[in-house]
């Protein structure tokens, strides 16, 4: 009897508990940090739904909301008066917003647009995966408001004020060659910038090549990006870079000679960054002992790790991409710095931190920026300002991308101006990561940034990247 009384007692004990439990966990993620984190890593969704809906509805110069995550009621108001042309409401409702979620990058671009409503402007596009990256579309979104925030409020380029086009393309090939192709139709958009992953550019660079409008990518960095084309460009380093600076480290830095790399066969830069980093490294008298494939159906980390080991792998080079993140991830856990880590820019994620924590530690991640190393450049500060927090190499490099194409209309305000403007030799213009120039192939010769997990109270999960050496 006593035992059927206690059961009910058990059970409210039990749900209070774990409402303590979330209520700590949410209060925890929700803290205001030095750093913007992500809104939803955890639950990012790696796959492009089947069915979008038409191209027009994934494009927006502020009709229609593509960010539902987090909108505000003020935000949702203020695209529905821009549908209507209700400009002065719209302006209201996104600076109330703004107020409320100061690092809303899709409202600060909506609100520039809806400020020069009716005026002539030059329309650059963004084309990000918002449905599947969320966290990386915004980053990118960053770095394309501040620089149109900036040229705006000193007067637009030569007194023509600049619209952004956001485009979602849900970092689907598919989806991505649709948003290219209706770019190119469209007279208004003078170049663009994006895409996300190397896979999704190299599928829209045939577009943008033969509708002869310039892409300038921020973050694909596969080496068969490189020469695509005389309109396709990028402001981050090629893999080639990437590879060598990483080969180096192992060689010279940690004074290892045989390494184990995992990679996914099914990713254009997971392949890229493993081709590029072998290559350097058999050229430096290095080893890879083996080659464990993220994609491979009998693939399992635990197992993986052990086999490098027991190759005699003196380190771990981690070339996986965001698909294969989690299983990365888990490879980071298991490992439990047995050996040295290394990983490409897709490894620099906030997720490192809080789920590798004091097992990721020492693992060392190569970037094209970092905030830390650069933080009292005129960009770290007026991002600091702006956004609220430090922000990172993805919206540094989406910032150049911008900042590019601004100095080339500001040149020759046409399709084939900007790119004849570009390819130039003589062409260069200071963008957040230094001086930006390209290569005849369209790529960016530019140093890279080793970053390292150590100790630290930036993230709000008690480690950091931090440049290495600092």
């Amino acid at each position: 009897m006593a035992q059927k009384n206690d059961t009910p007692i058990l059970i409210i004990a039990l749900i209070v508990g774990l409402g303590v439990v979330g209520f700590g966990l949410w209060w925890f993620l929700s803290r205001g940090e030095p750093e913007i984190l992500p809104t939803n890593s955890a639950t990012e969704t790696q796959n492009a739904p089947a069915n979008l809906g038409p191209v027009e509805e994934r494009l927006s110069l502020g009709e229609r909301l593509l960010i539902e995550e987090g909108a505000t009621p003020e935000k949702r108001r203020a695209v529905t008066e821009i549908a209507e042309g209700n400009w002065q409401g719209a302006i209201a409702d996104l600076e109330a917003s703004l107020a409320l979620n100061r690092n809303d990058p899709e409202a600060l671009i909506y609100l520039n647009n809806a400020r020069i409503a009716g005026q002539r402007a030059y329309t650059l596009a963004v084309s990000v995966p918002i449905t599947t990256q969320l966290n990386g579309a915004q980053e990118l979104l960053r770095g394309v408001a501040q620089a149109q925030q900036e040229i705006n409020q000193q007067g637009g380029v030569k007194g023509t004020p600049i619209q952004i086009l956001i485009a979602n393309d849900a970092n689907s090939p598919e989806l991505a060659v649709e948003i290219a192709q209706n770019l190119v139709a469209d007279d208004r958009v003078l170049g663009v910038i994006g895409h996300f992953s190397s896979g999704v550019s190299l599928a829209a660079a045939p577009i943008y090549e033969n509708g002869q409008l310039v892409m300038i990518s921020p973050t694909s960095t596969s080496v068969e990006l490189s020469g695509k084309g005389s309109y396709i460009f990028r402001t981050v380093p090629s893999d080639r870079f990437t590879g060598t600076t990483l080969s180096r480290y192992l060689l010279q830095g940690l004074q290892k000679q045989k390494v184990a790399v995992f990679f996914n066969s099914n990713s254009s830069y997971s392949k890229s960054l493993k081709d590029s980093f072998t290559t350097a490294l058999f050229a430096d008298g290095g080893e890879v002992v083996s080659e464990l494939d993220f994609a491979s159906l009998m693939f399992s980390s635990s197992n993986a790790v052990q086999q490098a080991t027991s190759q005699g792998a003196e380190a771990i080079l981690l070339a996986s991409d965001s698909t294969v993140f989690n299983a990365a991830l888990d490879v980071i856990v298991i490992n439990n710095r047995q050996l040295p880590l290394l990983g490409g820019d897709s490894l620099y994620k906030p997720e490192v931190l809080s789920v590798g924590g004091a097992k990721a530690q020492g693992m060392v991640v190569a970037i094209p920026w970092h905030f830390l190393a650069n933080a009292q450049s005129p960009f770290a500060q007026q991002s600091l300002q702006l956004w609220g927090g430090q922000v990172n190499w993805r919206t540094a490099l989406a910032y150049d991308g911008a900042k590019v194409l601004l100095e080339a209309i500001a040149r020759e305000p046409s399709r084939s101006g900007i790119q004849e403007t570009l390819v130039s030799p003589g062409f260069q213009v200071t963008g957040a990561s230094g001086t930006l120039r390209f290569l005849p192939s369209g790529d960016r010769n530019q140093s890279l940034q080793l970053v390292e997990v150590q100790p630290g109270n930036n993230s709000g999960f008690g480690y950091d990247f931090v440049p290495l050496g600092e």
